[in-house]
């Protein structure tokens, strides 16, 4: 892990409330996922900067155990054209801890780091975390996930 800067973006994309409590993000997130790659959502948003996908969590209750927005989506140069039944987020940047994993998407590699994360002392603002799926996340077998964490 180590400290970044992260400049302000805009992001478009497809979102849904949920929770860690009872499963439920274990529900959403995956199902938002499938949603993604079958409606290939990312072809259809408009003046992105780039083709890589990133997974936001935002719009915290408080922190990481009551409800927050989980998007996905794609930086764009701009929110002025959000096709219908999307969402576009404008983000502040800031301070961030940035981990990354590699390894096998399909056996929790994301998943058992965020379950790391919550167990540590970061300093968390909770305003917006994320993922990002670039070219190096193109083979699911062999991926490099990269986890940028909002601290103080």
């Amino acid at each position: 892990m180590k400290n970044v800067k992260v400049e302000p973006f805009k992001i478009i994309g497809i979102s849904v409330r949920t929770t860690n409590e009872n499963g439920q993000a274990a529900r959403d997130i995956p199902a938002l996922w499938e949603k993604m790659t079958n409606e290939n959502i990312a072809d259809l948003i408009p003046d992105k900067t780039e083709h890589t996908i990133y997974s936001m969590y935002t719009d915290y209750e408080k922190d990481h155990t009551r409800p927050y927005t989980t998007v996905l989506g794609c930086k764009v140069e701009n929110l002025d054209n959000i096709p219908e039944g999307m969402e576009g987020y404008s983000f502040d940047g800031g301070n961030y801890m940035k981990f990354t994993v590699r390894g096998d998407l399909s056996k929790g590699l994301v998943i058992n780091q965020w379950i790391k994360i919550w167990e540590m002392d970061l300093g968390r603002i909770f305003t917006a975390d994320f993922e990002i799926y670039g070219e190096k996340a193109q083979n699911p077998a062999d991926a490099e996930v990269d986890i940028l964490i909002a601290v103080k």
